[in-house]
């Protein structure tokens, strides 16, 4: 009998920094992954953490990693070369199906860019298969914000709203909340633009709030809830809301299934 709980060794093939916190680390592996699915990347002796789907290529994918903790911290000291221990993809990710043809606007607030950015970098490869794309993404700062070179690359195909919580002088870019630029976004089709929104649980909150007071439909706004996801295969039961398990039925959820979720 195979041990879901048994994990495997993956190279780091790469390690990007992105701020004095946030690394990217390209890890071989060989598989099906979706955008917004998450591996447990282990530590012996120290632990384990979920870790999003930053981006997916042949034969490696990209998992973004905030130093936060032990295992975090731990998992920094690593260098180009060494080994670190996945278990995974696990988790409900998102079907790039259900946007091509469609008119897509993504939502992302700090690292809740990460587990999107497979649907950004998609639809900018691909920019035939949607109707129009809008990506908005918001940081605390210019310092906190990630994947920088992609955002210079992703303004050339889609359209790109990029803004800070707060920047000292100097600072030429967009400042406040993604909430205030909502209603700015162009739509043609309010009754079939699809929605992805993905962040802190406030930011999430209110950007949905605004989106459906623009008039978007519930039923085209797609969420991800990640959320204390300890063995990622619904047997712990640290994710449970009611009788819903976020590491199986969720990250991804639709919204008329995620207003539901009350902790």
């Amino acid at each position: 009998m195979k041990n879901i709980y048994m994990p495997f060794k993956s190279k780091i093939l790469n390690i990007s920094k992105h701020t004095e916190t946030d690394y990217t680390f390209r890890m071989e592996f060989e598989g099906e992954v979706k955008p917004g699915q998450f591996f447990e990347v282990s530590i012996p002796k120290f632990g384990e953490s979920p870790i999003s789907v930053s981006e997916i290529g042949e034969g490696y994918v990209d998992l973004t990693i905030r130093r936060v903790g032990v295992v975090t911290d731990v998992i920094h000291s690593f260098f180009v070369g060494g080994t670190l221990f996945l278990r995974g993809p696990y988790g409900n990710g998102f079907d790039i199906d259900l946007y091509k043809d469609k008119e897509i606007i993504v939502a992302a607030g700090g690292t809740g860019l990460a587990p999107v950015k497979g649907i950004v970098d998609y639809f900018v490869k691909n920019p035939k298969q949607c109707k129009n794309f809008n990506l908005m993404a918001g940081f605390k700062s210019p310092s906190d914000i990630l994947f920088k070179k992609n955002f210079k690359e992703w303004e050339k195909s889609v359209n790109v709203t990029l803004t800070v919580d707060g920047a000292g002088e100097g600072y030429l870019g967009k400042v406040g909340l993604i909430t205030n630029y909502i209603e700015g976004i162009p739509v043609k089709n309010i009754d079939e633009v699809q929605v992805i929104v993905v962040g802190p649980p406030m930011m999430l909150k209110f950007t949905v709030a605004g989106f459906i007071k623009k008039g978007v439909k519930e039923k085209n706004i797609w969420v991800s809830y990640e959320r204390k996801m300890c063995c990622g295969v619904g047997k712990c039961g640290h994710c449970r809301i009611d009788d819903t398990y976020i590491c199986l039925e969720g990250p991804v959820f639709n919204y008329l299934d995620a207003i539901h979720l009350v902790d």
